[in-house]
């Protein structure tokens, strides 16, 4: 399998997300949206709750004291690298646990757009649960180094920068997984796609950031991004 090299156009890229988005209210989709926005309005009021409680204090830690002069960049600065860093960790957390359903919505929502029998499209859970797994491990490897950037005097200003692309990235490999795993196309092989078409992923998932990172539309982008990408999927893919 190839991706078509269109795929790299940010506009066609962002355009299956709101696509997704739209089709949220399908009646043949709803089934397999309701368990996964419960889900994600448990997490992210956890979320929520815990940063208002403590992201305050936490950032003030992370501000050397040679440096205060500067809190008033300084400080916007670290409050977008850990609500970036932390929603996205929910979000991962969110998608792993609802993976069985988005698995079947990908699915779902490809034969309703190509006719092709749903039963033929999904995978086993355990496979599913391990490719998650998988894509788990590599996100966590390469959030590791950002973590400890973050807390590098100086250095870490360039932080919400790297977390915002690593975000997008991320994003665009986690819901892109589901349509490509239905296909039976495993991680290490999701990873080249991906990177075939990497300006229009990196569109997809930063557009998909930003909306998990707004109280109340995160609950909802999740499910209408694993619509946009399968849609997306099937714009680009070239067997």
């Amino acid at each position: 399998m190839q991706f078509d090299k269109k795929g790299n156009n940010p506009v066609l890229a962002v355009g299956y997300l709101f696509k997704g988005l739209a089709l949220l209210s399908r009646p043949e989709l709803r089934k397999f949206i309701v368990i996964p926005m419960l889900i994600n309005v448990v997490l992210y009021s956890v979320a929520l709750t815990l940063g208002y409680f403590y992201i305050s204090d936490l950032i003030d830690q992370f501000i050397p004291g040679w440096l205060h002069w500067l809190s008033w960049i300084l400080w916007p600065l670290f409050f977008i690298s850990f609500f970036i860093g932390g929603f996205f960790t929910f979000t991962v957390l969110a998608n792993l646990l609802a993976a069985p359903f988005y698995g079947k919505l990908s699915a779902k929502t490809l034969a309703m757009v190509t006719g092709a029998s749903v039963a033929t499209a999904e995978q086993p859970l355990p496979k599913v649960l391990v490719a998650e797994t998988k894509r788990i491990g590599y996100l966590a490897t390469r959030a590791l180094p950002l973590l400890i950037l973050s807390i590098i005097p100086g250095i870490n200003v360039i932080a919400p920068l790297l977390w915002a692309l690593f975000g997008a990235w991320g994003m665009a490999l986690e819901y892109l997984a589901y349509p490509l795993e239905n296909q039976g196309v495993l991680f290490s092989e999701q990873k080249e796609l991906v990177k075939s078409v990497r300006l229009g992923a990196l569109s997809f998932g930063g557009l998909a950031v930003l909306g998990l990172t707004v109280p109340v539309l995160n609950i909802i982008v999740a499910p209408a991004a694993v619509i946009g990408a399968t849609l997306y999927f099937n714009e680009i893919k070239r067997d």
